[in-house]
């Protein structure tokens, strides 16, 4: 009977820590396709063309 307990209670820890690393990359994917998103937009994080290094740079 310990055994089993001990097993389960392993088993859970197990569960709970890919639970939070599902939780964690969620939001980092999330995050990221907002970023993607506005990327997409005009006007999004491109910059002025002012600013951008000549193609030979």
């Amino acid at each position: 009977m310990a055994f089993m307990e001990k097993a389960l209670h392993d088993l859970s820890d197990v569960v709970c820590k890919q639970q939070a690393e599902i939780d964690r990359l969620t939001t980092r994917l999330t995050m990221l396709a907002d970023r993607m998103s506005g990327l997409d937009e005009p006007g999004g994080e491109e910059g002025d063309p002012v600013d951008e290094r000549p193609p030979h740079y």
